[in-house]
């Protein structure tokens, strides 16, 4: 019994090294299945999760789930907040389905025009497509995973759309090539753009152009909440909450 017991302590304790290291202190807050995007409305003070079968999530931000609901027949890889609206990054379709947030109804699908500038951006290959979204000062933030996109052997080009509903397709605003691969997550913190490379474990500011190397685990979203805690979605069914130092 004494054995069994140093066993499971030894366990706990790999566990708790796995989740942390210098930047990042993490615990799990939430069962979700498949979890691919968070977000964090400052409105409400709940995050929302995005699901790969098509659910969304409400949950609190010590991970009690408030509310569920299918929205459809819709690969979600990503999801972004703004006032009373969320925004899905859908993948398969190039497309952002836009939600109320107050009863989950689906407003609009927003179509996005592939090409910019004369070159294929979004251009799908059997595995890959939109994964990240986030929305800063009026433009919606996408990424897509390709390895058939523009440019080449980059399969994660971040691009940008205008945030507005419209029955025609969005076009591509600009494009950043920033040379990191498999970006499966977006937000905005703090008026500065983070990255998520799934592949590498990282956690990215574009803008400073600094890399934090993030405990391993199959990240898929990431966001932060007024406070400043970080969260991530995990696509193996988990939400993790934790506290990211920039600094150290």
């Amino acid at each position: 019994m004494f054995y069994k017991y140093i066993a499971i302590l030894f366990l706990l304790s790999a566990l708790l090294q796995a989740l942390n290291n210098k930047h990042f202190k993490l615990e799990k807050i939430a069962d979700i299945p498949e979890a691919s995007g968070i977000c964090f409305n400052k409105h409400s003070n709940t995050l929302f999760v995005a699901n790969d079968e098509g659910s969304v999530y409400e949950i609190s931000t010590t991970g009690k789930i408030l509310r569920k609901k299918r929205l459809g027949d819709y690969d979600l890889e990503g999801v972004a907040c703004k006032k009373n609206t969320l925004y899905f990054a859908v993948e398969g379709k190039d497309s952002v389905l836009i939600v109320n947030q107050d009863d989950f109804s689906i407003k609009e699908e927003l179509k996005i025009k592939s090409k910019y500038r004369g070159r294929t951006i979004i251009k799908r290959d059997k595995k890959h497509g939109l994964e990240g979204i986030t929305i800063k000062k009026g433009m919606i933030y996408l990424s897509n995973q390709s390895y058939k996109s523009y440019p080449k052997k980059d399969p994660s080009v971040v691009f940008t759309i205008k945030d507005k509903i419209s029955n025609k397709k969005s076009k591509i605003k600009k494009i950043y090539n920033h040379g990191y691969y498999d970006i499966a997550g977006l937000t905005i913190y703090k008026n500065q753009l983070y990255m998520v490379s799934d592949k590498k474990n990282l956690l990215i500011n574009l803008d400073r152009k600094k890399e934090y190397k993030i405990p391993k685990f199959a990240q898929e979203g990431v966001c932060f909440d007024n406070k400043g805690y970080i969260y991530f979605a995990d696509d193996e069914g988990f939400v993790f909450k934790g506290v990211f130092d920039a600094n150290n």
